[in-house]
């Protein structure tokens, strides 16, 4: 028998309305059943003026219990709606795959049980990043880590380019229960990132605006502050490059000969064939 539900997990932006793209749009108005996401109360005020019955899953978040449960039980809600042959939109701040753990389970659980579903793109928090602190990541080129994961494994960090740690107000935390940790376990981030920055090195504490109401929050600070500052959960800690990008000469070199190579084969080529013109002619 062919299974009638479907699920797609779509973005609201970073910005009340004005992120939105028409698709998206499109997919919340059709859909039968409505789970929404967001960042702030207001968006989902908004959101629930666009769908009144839109349900939400801020509720399975609680103080103290293991993230992992939570999303698990996220991820349950919506697929039951699939199965029940509904067609289900799940709606996610930001971008829906963008430090989004639900969407992307949602998505593969679908899909492994036989049900049709995708995803629609957003207007992420990285994006917004790039824009208000007037970033290029082609320019020194830039690496991305979740603040925890990043104090957790071993990572060979590259001081010429950008570092941004995403999440930096719960760095460090190991129980996935907590909403914030504190300066002990910013110390401990604060050692890491010594190894490679100096403690008076600018950083830059970053928070997208949410509302066309409010300005991103952009607070430059020596390194050494972080451990103090008022770090929340959808703070990102933006390490601009420290030192200049250092030449491969070796590599250069081989290039250089290469194209020598490729430039003197090309011409090598051409002579032959202006001798066997001239031969024709």
């Amino acid at each position: 028998m062919e299974a009638t539900g479907s699920l797609v997990c779509v973005g609201l932006g970073m910005m009340l309305g004005a992120h939105l793209a028409p698709r998206s749009r499109s997919e919340i108005e059709q859909a039968e059943v409505v789970f929404g996401l967001v960042s702030d109360p207001i968006v989902e005020l908004w959101l629930q003026q666009m769908r009144p019955d839109m349900r939400s899953l801020q509720p399975y978040y609680r103080e103290g219990k293991p993230r992992t449960r939570t999303y698990r039980e996220m991820v349950e809600a919506m697929l039951a709606e699939v199965r029940a042959g509904r067609r289900v939109c799940g709606v996610f701040y930001g971008h829906p795959g963008v430090f989004a753990l639900v969407p992307h389970r949602a998505i593969e659980r679908a899909r492994a049980e036989g049900f049709q579903a995708h995803m629609e793109p957003g207007i992420s928090a990285e994006d917004c990043l790039y824009a208000d602190l007037g970033m290029d990541p082609g320019t020194y080129g830039c690496q991305h880590y979740e603040a925890s994961q990043f104090m957790f494994y071993r990572r060979r960090i590259d001081p010429s380019a950008y570092l941004v740690l995403w999440q930096i107000g719960i760095a460090g935390d190991r129980s996935t229960a907590r909403f914030s940790t504190g300066a002990a376990h910013r110390r401990l981030l604060l050692e890491l990132l010594s190894e490679d920055y100096p403690p008076q090195h600018e950083v830059i504490a970053y928070e997208a605006a949410t509302l066309p109401i409010c300005q991103p929050r952009m607070d430059r600070m020596p390194l050494s502050a972080i451990v103090d500052a008022d770090l929340r959960m959808q703070t990102t800690l933006v390490i601009p490059p420290a030192r200049p990008m250092q030449r491969n000469e070796a590599m250069l070199e081989r290039l250089a000969a290469l194209e020598f190579e490729v430039e003197g084969s090309a011409a090598t080529k051409q002579e032959r064939m202006n001798v066997e013109c001239d031969q024709l002619s």
